[in-house]
């Protein structure tokens, strides 16, 4: 069991940065792929990045590659994104989530609260 808990969400202009971090509990942190997701109102949830579990292997959706950089602190149990160049399109939820590397939600089995990131122009 993991239990995981996002922040580091807030409001910025647009071009400017965040970085969010996502907690784990427990001790089998390091043996989970860990996936970067976010949801806009009105919009399914989408894939934004994941990072396997020795952080040596990332995947970025089109939309956010060259701009947002996963890692992970297996010793620390977090997760970060960082998020650079933000556009106001990036406004959504964004949620840690730890299962299979992969970039379809359903192959995640533990999932955060989420933490809101707004981008205005």
């Amino acid at each position: 069991q993991v239990q995981l808990v996002e922040s580091g969400g807030g409001s910025v202009q647009a071009g400017g940065s965040l970085r969010l971090s996502c907690a784990a509990s427990g001790r089998t942190f390091s043996s989970y792929d860990m996936g970067w997701f976010r949801q806009a109102p009105g919009k399914e949830r989408e894939f934004v990045g994941c990072i396997s579990t020795s952080g040596e292997i990332t995947s970025y959706a089109e939309s956010v590659k060259g701009r947002f950089t996963i890692s992970r602190d297996n010793a620390g149990n977090t997760v970060f994104l960082q998020m650079n160049s933000l556009k106001p399109e990036d406004t959504a939820v964004y949620y840690c989530a730890a299962g299979q590397y992969s970039r379809k939600p359903g192959f995640y089995d533990f999932w955060g609260q989420g933490t809101q990131v707004t981008v205005s122009s």
